[in-house]
């Protein structure tokens, strides 16, 4: 059985050189997964859930930065329209999913109703109640059907998601990441917890477990994250064979147009 939220004693910050190479190794080695998914019409699902500000969206953004978009995909769902309102609740999320030789990362869920919904009262006991008997149903489906799928918990203590939410206050680049949702969060952590340490007993199933990434160190959870997401999968080198640049052929008498026909942008640069 597993126990959650554990007490670890606190690691030292991660040297940046230290990230920055294990980083570009392990970036290296998702290019193969995504060689690999696409060669062998591997279906991948990789769900990322955790508290505001801890560290979701950053570990998604390194995880994709060399990866091709045709192929690895986020699915960042906003909140449900009216007609969605209607609908079987996973039927929108269903729609997500991959297709042979796709991975799709969920930057939040199907686990918003018990998260966030649930919090919030934004849906009704008996819809709670059905999600957590339906939830398992509905992941162990996927697995049968040859979903690969891993769910990630990022976890944030209080401080540090307190110091990360006054950093995006000062930050006129980052104020966007700041809702009154997340606000919302600190005076409701308590009422967070219990949610998810309900979430965990009802949907933590062999078939789909739970891996919780210690998050106070971002650039740690990100290493651990994608380090064990590869640890997980069957994949092997199926590479093509990198082409060769063919030899420019001679000129054949073009000559490119007068510049003054055409607009071009000015050169902000040269102000600099």
């Amino acid at each position: 059985m597993r126990t959650w939220g554990m007490t670890h004693k606190k690691a030292a910050k991660l040297p940046r050189k230290t990230y920055e190479k294990e980083l570009l190794r392990l970036q290296t080695e998702l290019v193969q997964v995504q060689e690999w998914v696409r060669a062998t019409d591997a279906r991948l699902v990789v769900v990322f859930e955790g508290r505001d500000a801890a560290g979701k969206g950053g570990t998604i953004k390194r995880l994709t930065e060399h990866l091709n978009p045709r192929v690895a995909r986020i699915a960042a769902l906003p909140k449900p329209t009216e007609r969605e309102r209607t609908q079987w609740y996973f039927q929108r999320y269903v729609a997500q999913l991959p297709a042979g030789g796709e991975i799709v990362l969920f930057d939040r869920s199907w686990y918003n109703r018990a998260g966030v919904e649930r919090v919030m009262d934004f849906c009704t006991e008996e819809e709670y109640r059905r999600f957590l008997l339906q939830c398992p149903v509905f992941e162990r489906m996927l697995v049968e059907d040859g979903i690969l799928l891993r769910k990630y918990w990022f976890s944030v203590s209080d401080a540090v998601q307190e110091e990360r939410f006054r950093r995006r206050l000062e930050d006129p680049l980052r104020q966007w990441k700041l809702s009154p949702m997340d606000l919302e969060s600190i005076t409701r952590w308590e009422a967070y917890s219990r949610a998810k340490d309900e979430m965990m007993a009802h949907t933590d199933i062999a078939e789909s477990p739970w891996y919780v990434v210690e998050s106070d160190d971002k650039r740690r959870a990100r290493l651990n994250m994608i380090a064990h997401l590869l640890s997980t999968l069957p994949y092997h080198d199926v590479s093509p064979p990198v082409p060769e640049l063919p030899p420019r052929p001679e000129p054949t008498g073009y000559e490119r147009p007068p510049r003054d026909l055409r607009t071009y942008v000015p050169d902000h640069a040269a102000d600099l």
